[in-house]
C-alpha cells in the first residue's frame, strides 16, 4: 500500500492522559503531497459519569459533557473506528505536540478498551512524526520564506499565530478540525519554503534513523531542538551522547554550558540538582547539570552538525564550533561525570505505582497468553460479555474487564459489579471534586459573558447528575 498521511487533533476533558478523557477527535488522511483522501473525520466521544472535566479545558474548547453523550461514540466504539478507519497499515499519524500530548491519549483510550496500546504507531508500516519541534527547528535553522510570530516581542511558535502571520485560514482555534486544516497548511508552507530540512527531518524521524544519528559508541555531537531548552536560544543547542539511559535511551549533554562547572560533583551533589525544585532552579546562582533524556522512538528533532554551516545558524541559537569542541573534550576527559549520571538515572525512582489499573499502562506489557484473551474482550459481543469471565494471568485486566463493561456495555455488570463499579466511581469523583470546584468558582466569579455563563451551567449540571449527592458541594455552586 502506498504510505499516506494522517494529520489529527484532540480536544480533552484535561492535560493529564491518565484522568483525563477524549471529547472530541478530528482527523484528514492525505498523500504525501497533502491531497486529501476521503472525507474528514470530526467526532465526538462521550465522556462517562465518573469524569469531571477541567473548567479551564471546557472555556477553551466550548464542548460540553452533555454534548459528548448526546452526539459522542463510546470508547469502545471510538477505539474502534481509530483501529479500523485511522491507523491503518503505512499510515503516519501526524499532530503538533502530539507525541507529548494526543498520543498518549490514545495508548490509554486503547489500554481502556482492551486494544494494544503501541502497535498503533509502528506495526506494518505505520509510523508518527510531531510538527512541534519541526517547527521550532525550522525556525531556528532555516527560517526564510516563513513569517515567524512574535508576542511582545518573544518568538512564539503557537499553531494559531503561525497561520495569522502567514495568511492561512483558521477560522476556530481550538476546535480540532479547524486545527488540523491549520496543521496540514503550517507543515505544506515549510516543505514548500524549506524542502530540504522538511525532506531531513520527516526521514529522521524513527526510532533507527535517530539511533544512527545520536550513537553512544561514536560521541559525535548534534544538533537537537526540544522544548525543554531556552527560548531565547530558539529551543536549539548542540548536544553530546554522553551516556546510556533507562529502557535503552540516552542521556545527553547541552554542550551550552561549560562542564568544568558540574564533572566533579559527587553523586549526592548531581542527585540534588537533578532534583531540585522550580524555585531552587531558578534562585540565583544555581548551577544545574544540563542533561536530557533523548528517548529514540519519540521522533526528536535531531539533525548533524553540517546544518549549522549555512550563513547565519550559528548565531541564530548563540553558539559557536569552538566552544562545542572545547565543551565536548572537556566531557571525553570526565568519563567517571558519565558514569554517576549513568547511575543517578538508572536508579531514579518512578512515579509511585498507581492502585488504579487505568493507569497502569507503563506498569508492563502484557503476556502474549493475555494477548489472546484480550482480543476475545475486544470482539466480543454485549451478549457474550454477559457470561465471560477469562482468567487473566495479568492482575491488572479483571478490574479493567470490569470498567470497560460498566462503560461501554453496563447491562452486562451482575449485582455485585454494580456495587463494585459504583464504589469506584464515586471515590474517583471524590478525588476529582476539589480541584473541580477550586477551579469552577476563580474561573467563574463574576463572570458576565453569555457564553462562558453556558459553559458553567453545564458543567454544575453535569456534576448534579453524576455525583453522589454528599459530594456533590452544590451549596457552594449557587
Amino acid at each position: 500500500m502506498a504510505q499516506t498521511f494522517f494529520f489529527y487533533d484532540l480536544e480533552t476533558s484535561g492535560l493529564n492522559a491518565r484522568d483525563s478523557r477524549i471529547m472530541q477527535f478530528a482527523g484528514i488522511r492525505t498523500d504525501t503531497d497533502f491531497n486529501p483522501i476521503g472525507e474528514p473525520y470530526n467526532v465526538l466521544v462521550a465522556l462517562n459519569d465518573d469524569t469531571l472535566p477541567s473548567p479551564e479545558a471546557l472555556l477553551v474548547t466550548g464542548i460540553t459533557p452533555q454534548q459528548t453523550v448526546t452526539d459522542g461514540y463510546t470508547e469502545a466504539q471510538f477505539a474502534r473506528l481509530l483501529t479500523d478507519e485511522v491507523f491503518t497499515d503505512d499510515t503516519v499519524a501526524i499532530g503538533f505536540n502530539n507525541i507529548r500530548f494526543d498520543d498518549e491519549f490514545v495508548r490509554h483510550l486503547f489500554w481502556r478498551t482492551f486494544n494494544d496500546p503501541y502497535e498503533w504507531c509502528w506495526k506494518n508500516g505505520r509510523g508518527r512524526w510531531d510538527l512541534l519541534d519541526v517547527v521550532r527547528m525550522v525556525r531556528a535553522l532555516r527560517p526564510d520564506g516563513i513569517v515567524w510570530p512574535e508576542i511582545d516581542g518573544k518568538a512564539s511558535n503557537k499553531l494559531e499565530l503561525l497561520t495569522k502571520v502567514n495568511g492561512i485560514d483558521h477560522l476556530k482555534a481550538h476546535d480540532a478540525l479547524s486545527d488540523v486544516e491549520a496543521l496540514i497548511a503550517v507543515t505544506k508552507l515549510i516543505r514548500d519554503k524549506q524542502p530540504q530540512m522538511y525532506k531531513y527531518l520527516f526521514s529522521v524521524r524513527d526510532k533507527k534513523a535517530v539511533k544512527s544519528l545520536v550513537n553512544l559508541d561514536d560521541k559525535k555531537p548534534f544538533v537537537y531542538t526540544s522544548g525543554r531548552y531556552d527560548a531565547e536560544h530558539a529551543k536549539t543547542t548542540v548536544a553530546f551522547p554522553l551516556t546510556s539511559g533507562k529502557n535503552g535511551n540516552v542521556i545527553v549533554y547541552d554542550l551550552r554550558y561549560d562542564p568544568s562547572a558540574v564533572v566533579d560533583l559527587s553523586p549526592d551533589e548531581l542527585k540534588k540538582k537533578l532534583n531540585a525544585s522550580w524555585e531552587e532552579r531558578n534562585a540565583d546562582g544555581f548551577v544545574k547539570v544540563p542533561v536530557k533524556e533523548l528517548q529514540y522512538n519519540r521522533a526528536p528533532a535531531v539533525a548533524p552538525l553540517g546544518v549549522l554551516e549555512q550563513a547565519g545558524a550559528w548565531e541564530r541559537i548563540h553558539l559557536d564550533a569552538a566552544t562545542i569542541e572545547k565543551h565536548r573534550d572537556a566531557l571525553l576527559r570526565a568519563p567517571h561525570f558519565a558514569e554517576n549520571i549513568r547511575s543517578l538515572f538508572e536508579n531514579r525512582a518512578d512515579f509511585p505505582k498507581s492502585k488504579d489499573v487505568e493507569v497502569q499502562l507503563y506498569d508492563g506489557f502484557v503476556g502474549d497468553r493475555d494477548k489472546l484473551r484480550i482480543e476475545t474482550v475486544r470482539n466480543a459481543t454485549e451478549r457474550e460479555l454477559t457470561d465471560f469471565h477469562p482468567e487473566f494471568s495479568d492482575e491488572r485486566l479483571s478490574p479493567l474487564l470490569l470498567h470497560y463493561k460498566a462503560r461501554n456495555f453496563p447491562r452486562t455488570l451482575t449485582q455485585s459489579e454494580s456495587v463494585e463499579w459504583e464504589q469506584w466511581r464515586t471515590q474517583r469523583i471524590a478525588n476529582q471534586l476539589p480541584a473541580f470546584m477550586k477551579s469552577f468558582e476563580k474561573l467563574s466569579a463574576g463572570e458576565t459573558d453569555e457564553g462562558k455563563l453556558f459553559i458553567f451551567e453545564e458543567m454544575k449540571l453535569w456534576l448534579e447528575s453524576i455525583a453522589p449527592a454528599d459530594t456533590s458541594n452544590q451549596d457552594s455552586m449557587d
